[in-house]
């Protein structure tokens, strides 16, 4: 049997986690790789995702500050789900942090 992964505490713990870099301005922490992967993104105030269409499903849950796409922005606690086939890019203006997941990569449009 495979042990969950837990981190305990997980709002007080990103501060201390081994964060790399992802795309300008935006860094990732891996939780787990692979299909479906699940990982944290910090973004700095002002950074931005281009525009990029989902394979798969994305679950993302806002932990810290607030992120934009075209449709809106999401605060602290809100829960985004985008599905296959849908496109968008993603920036935050104030920096935040989500939780996300995602059953296969994007493809990048710009």
């Amino acid at each position: 049997m495979t042990d969950p992964i837990c981190i305990s505490d997980l709002p007080d713990q990103i501060a201390d986690l081994p964060f790399a870099p992802f795309r300008e301005g935006v860094d990732i922490y891996h939780i787990t790789q692979g299909a479906p992967a699940v990982a944290l993104l910090r973004y700095a105030p002002g950074a931005r995702i281009p525009l990029h269409r989902h394979a798969g499903l994305e679950t993302i849950f806002v932990l810290e500050g607030a992120q934009s796409d075209e449709r809106g922005t999401y605060p602290k606690g809100s829960l985004v789900v985008n599905p296959v086939g849908s496109t968008h890019s993603v920036w935050s203006n104030e920096g935040c942090v989500v939780l996300i997941q995602w059953e296969r990569p994007v493809e990048f449009l710009d």
